[in-house]
């Protein structure tokens, strides 16, 4: 489900009805949650948290015009998805997460590389995505970005 929008408020409002809570949601938690220095923005037609190039000029690698991405969040064709790219290059956050998730929800996680997948809008589990947001600073996951390219 691609949706085009300028804005985070204009991406939660053209979704359906029964999206638009749960997104609206996710994006309160991240926001009041994330460390200083990462910025909201629209990024890939989704809701994204990045690095600015005010913070790390040299930008995302594969365009460099485009701030270091963090989290997104989207409300994709079956699911809603929060993809961190911090799971993906932290063993030891993965590790936590994956052991922290069967606490907070019912549901069997249902996860990629960097993606967790909410079938059930009604079962995201809002306060451990809360948790794992706090737990990357915007140094440290410039230190584990630069340490994967080398």
């Amino acid at each position: 489900m691609k949706i085009e929008a300028a804005s985070p408020d204009e991406y939660i409002s053209k979704l359906p009805e029964d999206r638009q809570q749960a997104m609206q949601k996710l994006r309160e938690v991240l926001s009041q949650n994330l460390p200083d220095g990462f910025e909201e923005t629209m990024s890939y037609n989704m809701i994204g948290y990045v690095v600015p190039h005010g913070i790390y000029p040299a930008g995302y690698h594969c365009d460099t015009k485009l701030p270091l991405p963090f989290i997104n969040i989207a409300s994709q064709k079956n699911f809603i998805a929060l993809y961190h790219m911090g799971l993906y290059a932290d063993e030891k956050l993965l590790s936590w997460f994956q052991e922290e998730y069967p606490k907070h929800c019912s549901t069997k996680l249902d996860m990629g590389k960097s993606c967790i997948r909410f079938k059930k809008p009604d079962k995201i589990p809002f306060e451990l995505i809360g948790e794992l947001a706090r737990k990357m600073t915007v140094e440290q996951w410039i230190n584990n970005y630069e340490n994967s390219l080398k």
